[in-house]
């Protein structure tokens, strides 16, 4: 038994004692006047009040119980929610039409199109959350979530529901989902996905740093209010990979129209045209120099002539010796 299931039983015992003590001290009170002694019967009627004050203070009690129990219990304590089973999906069955027309027996009409109901897939964690987990903490299999209740604002030290509701009228400026859980595990991943007609459109994920049992809570608040579209939004909450609760709300009306900021263009200032590059004057050539006239080659002085180179004179024969 939580807490809140003990108070609500003592709330009962109270009003029930109350009920048997005030019954008795009337029957007590009125048996008193058949008494023929004065004593017995000042007795008797003091008994009686005593049965009814004794009820009077039990019915303060359970009305000061209900009021302020749970608080200054939760005050001392952690709550321990009451664990809430999720209900399981229901198809709903198609409806089967029956044809009007009579068709002759030796043909057999065969529907071209047959409605067959589709399964709601699972809830699971998107690849692009799953890879932002940080924890290495090991959650624990048996942690226990209750029912989403949706609420535009809550109570932060109750966490109780202000105006909660399934249906909401934009303008919206945040909403709040909040739940009462138990057996969760501290620094174990946990993670919140809010869906508008099955896209994803906020999600947050981090380590667990609330208590074993008590009260949590997750909110979407978008910069403008122009995404709150209308349409059917689903968030669903997870412990590490494994989806534990999912909750559903409706959106209506057309949200307020987001005011475009103005942005300063720069016009540029005009450029100025460069200045055309002068073209090059004509660079004067030079006018070759003028080719030295060959000088003159002297003719070759005449070759004199050899000179007779005198003949040998006549060899004389030698004397004859005698």
């Amino acid at each position: 038994m939580d807490i809140k299931a003990g108070i609500q039983t003592a709330i009962i015992l109270a009003i029930f004692a109350g009920a048997v003590y005030l019954w008795v001290g009337i029957q007590t009170i009125g048996a008193s006047r058949r008494l023929v002694y004065y004593r017995l019967r000042q007795q008797r009627v003091s008994q009686g009040w005593r049965m009814i004050i004794t009820a009077l203070a039990l019915g303060v009690v359970a009305f000061t119980l209900g009021r302020w129990g749970e608080p200054v219990i939760y005050s001392f304590y952690d709550p321990s929610p009451t664990p809430t089973l999720t209900p399981t999906i229901t198809l709903t069955p198609t409806v089967t039409l029956t044809p009007t027309i009579t068709l002759t027996p030796s043909l057999t009409n065969t529907p071209s199109i047959t409605d067959t109901p589709t399964m709601t897939p699972t809830p699971f964690v998107p690849a692009l959350v799953a890879t932002l987990y940080t924890s290495s903490v090991t959650p624990a299999p048996n942690a226990i979530f209750s029912q989403l209740v949706f609420a535009r604002n809550f109570n932060p030290t109750t966490y109780e529901a202000i105006g909660p509701a399934t249906v909401f009228i934009n303008p919206i400026t945040s909403l709040v989902a909040i739940f009462s859980y138990d057996k969760m595990t501290p620094g174990a991943q946990w993670t919140a996905i809010w869906y508008r007609n099955g896209e994803l459109v906020f999600y947050e994920t981090q380590p667990w740093d609330g208590q074993v049992g008590g009260y949590g809570y997750t909110v979407w608040e978008p910069e403008s209010k122009s995404e709150w579209l209308a349409g059917e939004y689903e968030v669903q909450i997870f412990v590490g990979l494994d989806w534990v609760v999912v909750g559903r709300f409706t959106v209506e009306g057309d949200p307020p129209t987001k005011v475009p900021t103005p942005t300063v263009t720069f016009t540029p200032s005009p450029s100025r045209t460069p200045v055309p590059t002068l073209t090059p004057s004509i660079t004067l050539t030079r006018a070759p120099t003028t080719t030295l006239t060959p000088s003159r080659t002297l003719a070759p002085s005449p070759t004199l002539r050899p000179s007779n180179t005198p003949r040998p004179t006549d060899t004389q024969w030698p004397t004859s010796t005698p």
